[in-house]
């Protein structure tokens, strides 16, 4: 009787003594388990790191694309325009119409376009823009493939951490021929902050990749359709010529 109130005793000490703090888990940990720590660890910042780059540059993109439009459509040349933005554009859509406006002024060098021609000629000034929209949304898509892979895999590798973590335990367990639970909590202990991690690390980063996404379609669908209405005024201003 006397013998398991003393090991009662020694068993509460030695959970009291163990540090259950973030930084207590990861010293204690497995070196495997604290490699996979800091890998998501590692994966969790630059998934934030792409994220605020990301949201910022959209917002920005956004004011852009504003001030663009309101010129356009201000009622002023379109050829005043193209001398300000054509020759350095700062954003994809005056990317865009810098390559809509230098096909079309490659096009219509030699003065007016002949009726017949006026469709060729407008099929090359809309490949041009749809060539330009699809390289200005690959490089603004760059990255995004990290955050769906954090997204996908950081919960599993997180897992194999608990499991390595669990292993650990039973191992203890029959090392020391002993259940209690300043024997067992260590590596449950470990095991647990391992998922917590992993769920810390793709949780953000499927939220974000979804978010990122749905803006930069709304954004490449605005742009469509100011090629899409550039085209219709260049189809006019030809008809008017011919």
């Amino acid at each position: 009787m006397e013998e398991n109130v003393i090991e009662s005793i020694a068993a509460g000490q030695s959970v009291g003594a163990m540090d259950i703090s973030v930084w207590g888990l990861f010293l204690q940990a497995d070196p495997l388990v604290k490699l996979v720590m800091l890998f998501l660890l590692a994966a969790s910042f630059w998934s934030w790191a792409i994220i605020f780059d990301k949201l910022l540059r959209l917002r920005r993109l956004r004011a852009i694309a504003d001030r663009f439009e309101e010129t356009f459509w201000s009622g002023g040349s379109i050829d005043t325009l193209y001398d300000r933005a054509g020759h350095n554009p700062q954003d994809p859509m005056a990317a865009v119409f810098s390559a809509g406006m230098r096909e079309w002024k490659n096009s219509t060098a030699k003065g007016a376009v002949a009726e017949e021609r006026v469709g060729s000629v407008l099929q090359r000034v809309d490949r041009a823009m749809r060539l330009t929209l699809g390289r200005e949304m690959e490089g603004l898509e760059r990255h995004l493939t990290f955050l769906a892979s954090v997204g996908s895999t950081a919960p599993f590798i997180g897992l194999f951490g608990t499991v390595w973590g669990i292993m650990n335990s039973f191992q203890s367990i029959a090392i020391s021929k002993n259940t209690s639970l300043a024997v067992v909590a260590p590596g449950i202990a470990e095991a647990l902050f391992a998922t917590a991690m992993g769920l810390i690390a793709a949780i953000p980063a499927v939220i974000a990749f979804n978010k990122i996404s749905n803006e930069l379609k709304r954004y490449a669908n605005r742009i469509e359709g100011f090629t899409t209405e550039f085209s219709a005024i260049l189809a006019r201003g030809a008809e008017e010529q011919a």
